[in-house]
């Protein structure tokens, strides 16, 4: 099978590897309460969308994309963009019920929109092979938010400490923060049209 890989896609390999990496060490930083782990999270999530800008570029410069190709950049995307962002949050400190719920919905609408754009990227090309627009926020602007948790974890802002606090609804805690989360997640699934460059 590794015969069969074009050369994007070890780009792509190691955008997953990064995004992999990134949920290993939110999990570290909950055992060890170490909020350097938290940093070292959000960097590998930064350096797996670097992975992944170059995947597509290297695939375009040597005309060497595939369904296969694509099918692995999905799959990296989930791991990397949605999963680890996810991870990050909840080691931060988005623990309550609600928080939770949040994360999980964030991560479904990432998988959705891949689902989508996959399902219609041959539609969307116009048999050209190259899409004019994508439909919904790609997932990997969920970085946006990783780079928001790493100054949060950087100033100390985690835990306890983190920014606009906690409420409770109906006995279950939600932090406000959490709803960058919701929003993303909704941008991702829904109609918006970005020009693809």
């Amino acid at each position: 099978m590794i015969r069969e890989f074009h050369f994007a896609d070890w780009f792509t390999l190691g955008n997953s590897a990064c995004g992999t990496a990134s949920v290993m060490a939110s999990m570290a930083a909950l055992a060890t309460g170490d909020a350097g782990r938290l940093i070292a999270a959000s960097l590998l999530i930064l350096a797996a969308l670097v992975f992944d800008v170059l995947d597509g570029r290297v695939a375009r410069w040597r005309q060497k994309a595939s369904p296969f190709g694509r099918e692995l950049d999905s799959l990296a995307d989930v791991i990397s963009f949605g999963v680890a962002p996810a991870a990050l949050g909840y080691a931060c400190g988005l623990r309550g019920l609600l928080d939770q719920i949040v994360l999980v919905y964030f991560v479904a609408c990432g998988v959705s929109r891949l689902a989508r754009y996959n399902i219609t990227a041959d539609e969307l090309s116009g048999g050209s092979g190259k899409v004019a627009y994508f439909e919904g926020t790609p997932i990997p602007t969920s970085s946006v938010l990783v780079a928001l948790l790493a100054i949060a974890a950087w100033t100390g802002a985690i835990g306890d400490r983190i920014w606009l606090g906690a409420i409770e609804i109906g006995g279950a805690t939600l932090h406000p923060l959490a709803l960058l989360y919701a929003l993303s997640g909704s941008l991702m699934i829904s109609r918006i049209r970005i020009p693809k460059p």
